[in-house]
C-alpha cells in the first residue's frame, strides 16, 4: 500500500464513527448534487469515495430498483459506517482503491465524487480511471457540499492558485484525462464540477 493510502486511510478511520453527526445537514444539498446528474431509471452508477455512503440513498432514487449503485472506498471504517447507517440496502460497498477499480471498461453511466480529488494521489491518472469505467458520454460530478473559499475558512487556511479545483487548473486537468468539463459552480453553499465522457 503506498503512503498515500495509508494516510488516506488514517485521516478518515479516525473520524468514520462519527463522520455523519459531523455533517448532519449536508443531505439536501447531496441529493440536489445528485439531481443534477440526470440520471435515468436504470442507469449504472458509481460513488467514488464513498465514505459513509451519505450519496447512495439519492442515487438509488434516481437510478430506481432497476439500476444500479456501486459505493467504493479504500478506508474499511467508513465502509463499516456506512453498513451501520443502512446505506448498504441502498447501493453495493466496495472496499476499492478508484486508482484500481475492479469494474469493466464502459460498464457505468455516471460516477459521483463528493470530496475526492483533492484526495487522490494522482488526480489525472485516477481521473483517466473513472474514465475508463464509464461509457462514452456518461457524467463526471465532482461535489463538495460547501464550496472552496467555505472549506478554507472551515480549515483554517487559505485558497491557492494550485487548488485543484480552481476552474483555471481543473479544466484542462479533466481535458487531459477523458472528460469535458460543463458546468462548474462554486459558491459558499456548494461547489459541483460537471464533466462528460469524450469517445
Amino acid at each position: 500500500m503506498s503512503d498515500d493510502h495509508t494516510h488516506v486511510q488514517e485521516f478518515f478511520g479516525a473520524r468514520a464513527a462519527d463522520w455523519d453527526a459531523r455533517f448532519p445537514d449536508d443531505g439536501p444539498s447531496y441529493a440536489a448534487a445528485v439531481a443534477e446528474l440526470g440520471l435515468r431509471e436504470g442507469d449504472r452508477v458509481l460513488d467514488a469515495g464513498c465514505g459513509t455512503g451519505r450519496a447512495l440513498t439519492p442515487l438509488r432514487a434516481a437510478v430506481g430498483p432497476s439500476g444500479a449503485v456501486l459505493g467504493a472506498d479504500l478506508t474499511p471504517a467508513m465502509l463499516q459506517a456506512a453498513v451501520r447507517a443502512g446505506r448498504d440496502r441502498d447501493g453495493q460497498l466496495l472496499l476499492a482503491d478508484v486508482a484500481a477499480l475492479p469494474l469493466r471498461s464502459r460498464s457505468l453511466d455516471a460516477v459521483f465524487g463528493a470530496g475526492l480529488i483533492s484526495h487522490l494521489p494522482d488526480p489525472a491518472e485516477n481521473l483517466r480511471e473513472l474514465a475508463r469505467v464509464v461509457r462514452p458520454g456518461g457524467i463526471l460530478a465532482l461535489f463538495h457540499p460547501i464550496g472552496r473559499a467555505a472549506l478554507a475558512a472551515r480549515q483554517g487556511r487559505q485558497i491557492t492558485p494550485e487548488d485543484l479545483r480552481a476552474e483555471p487548473n481543473l479544466r484542462p486537468l479533466l481535458a487531459g484525462s477523458g472528460w469535458r468539463l460543463t458546468s462548474y459552480v462554486d459558491e459558499d453553499a456548494r461547489f459541483l464540477a460537471l464533466a462528460v465522457r469524450g469517445d
